[in-house]
């Protein structure tokens, strides 16, 4: 039995703990702020709540698997799981929508033939064929095996079975996802919706590299999940079952700096002076959350660095919701350069598109409202990691759509479009800024981690889960796998496999 020292109470890093804890060590999480989750958090005011970081849940059986190997109780007996259906409504610029079925392939393929015309369904689902492929390729790679020691072998190969394509006579194949969606798809309102799933993590489909075809690809084949009270509930249940295998959690604990005792991890250094040994260290924080960050092997792709932010937009509305609204609705840009080009530019920032494509959320749960003649709903998208002078003004401006916030007012206009009467209900609301998010995980202007992605040379790969310090492991969204709820999940199994295994764990069979 080993003393485990965990630095951050993330979502990673509470899955990495219970697993820990399963296996007879002493864990003990040291979390900097006053509660666990990292990003999954809640605001509540006058009877209305909503989940500030993700507001649905894909690939539940990450976490079915972690509550299955760490205690009696399964997944749906913490919490109650319902499937989003549809999984999505998508509203696109030229004015035609869609409403995508969860989990299904042939219905998604009618939906899109009905909406957007015969053979628009066919070419989705001929693409979706060869997403399935591009998964399986990199399916236990990069989500549930350690990372390879040659990962250049991932950097390098292309997974994603493109189509050949002729140009200026020559024949080409997708590189990336926007040609994806231009050469293969051949539909704007196609590549709106293949590129909403790149941008809903903070990828500029321009240079996201054709594998990230298993973004969509993993929400078709795995369903679009919902846990009733909201994401943060999902937090809660991992905590609880991380206590009832007796995971020690102190709050308010800063930890500034790592042990290293005859060249290995042995403890943890608090702000106030404690010293906290331990065999074994696993630090889930993002990069430069720790003064003295934790040393990479040698050769290993660097942390993912500039990437966005989000910028959330809370809304209490007075009256119920009506009956048969979706769950989730996709409100995409009249503007596609423009927003492109406002987020990921040489000028970040600088560009301002009509409106930005926004997720509307509206659960229809009677558990986010004071009762059933008011509704919750919640505005999302993908802003530009802020300076360190706009957080500071971001953080001064979470109530009201002034101060520095234009594209809070953007996206209650982009909003309109799916809640026509949304400004004459609306009672009050608060933004959730990058600024907060910099507060709950100590990411640099807010930055979301993406999920790990073949090819593209290794920029969307992540740093393995080990270090070239012995003892010292890495988890959560900033080491491999990456950023996303399942890639967390993936990450704190990874990381108890090489500790309790030890160096030649290759990951779950």
């Amino acid at each position: 039995m080993a003393r485990i020292a965990v630095i951050g109470a993330g979502m990673g890093a509470m899955a990495a703990a219970a697993r820990l804890a399963v296996a007879g060590h002493r864990v003990t999480v040291y979390e900097r702020t006053e509660t666990y989750g990292g990003a999954v958090r809640r605001l509540e005011r006058d009877g209305f709540a909503f989940d500030t970081g993700p507001g649905v849940l894909p690939l539940p059986a990450v976490w079915r698997d972690l509550f299955l190997k760490t205690g009696k109780e399964p997944l749906e007996a913490c919490v109650e799981l319902t499937q989003v259906d549809p999984s999505a409504r998508h509203l696109f610029a030229d004015g035609t929508a869609v409403s995508l079925p969860n989990a299904s392939r042939a219905g998604v393929v009618t939906a899109l033939d009905d909406a957007l015309g015969s053979g628009a369904g066919a070419r989705w689902g001929d693409f979706l064929v060869r997403a399935r492929e591009a998964w399986d390729r990199t399916r236990r790679p990069l989500l549930e095996e350690p990372l390879w020691p040659d990962w250049q072998v991932l950097a390098e190969r292309e997974p994603y079975p493109a189509v050949p394509h002729k140009r200026l006579l020559r024949t080409r194949r997708a590189g990336t996802l926007a040609e994806v969606g231009a050469w293969e798809l051949r539909d704007p309102r196609l590549t709106a919706l293949l590129e909403s799933h790149a941008l809903a993590h903070g990828l500029d489909p321009r240079v996201a590299p054709a594998s990230a075809a298993v973004l969509p690809y993993m929400e078709h084949a795995f369903g679009t999940w919902y846990v009733r009270g909201g994401i943060r509930e999902l937090a809660r249940a991992v905590y609880e079952r991380c206590l009832a295998r007796r995971v020690e959690f102190a709050f308010g604990a800063e930890v500034t700096r790592v042990l290293d005792k005859d060249g290995r991890a042995a403890g943890v250094e608090l702000a106030d002076g404690t010293v906290a040994e331990a065999e074994f260290v696993v630090a889930g924080v993002a990069p430069g959350a720790l003064p003295d960050p934790p040393p990479r092997a040698t050769g290993e792709v660097p942390p993912q660095r500039g990437l966005p932010s989000r910028l959330t937009v809370l809304l209490a509305l007075r009256g119920p919701r009506p009956e048969g609204t979706p769950h989730r609705t996709v409100v995409h840009t009249g503007d596609r350069d423009g927003e492109l080009e406002s987020l990921f530019g040489t000028e970040s920032g600088t560009v301002t598109a009509p409106h930005p494509t926004v997720t509307v959320l509206r659960p229809g749960d009677p558990r986010l409202v004071p009762d059933a003649g008011h509704e919750a709903v919640t505005l999302t998208t993908t802003v530009p990691a802020p300076t360190a002078s706009e957080t500071s003004a971001l953080s001064h401006a979470r109530r009201g759509l002034s101060g520095g916030t234009p594209t809070a007012e953007a996206m209650l206009t982009a909003a309109e479009r799916a809640i026509p009467d949304l400004r004459a209900r609306l009672l009050w609301h608060e933004l959730h800024t990058p600024a907060d998010i910099t507060e709950a995980t100590g990411a640099e202007g807010g930055a979301v981690p993406a999920p790990a992605l073949a090819a593209a040379e290794g920029r969307l790969l992540h740093p393995s889960n080990n270090t070239t310090l012995p003892g010292l492991f890495t988890v959560g969204g900033w080491s491999h796998p990456g950023g996303g709820l399942p890639h967390a999940g993936m990450s704190g199994a990874l990381v108890a496999g090489l500790i309790v295994e030890g160096p030649d764990f290759r990951g779950s069979q």
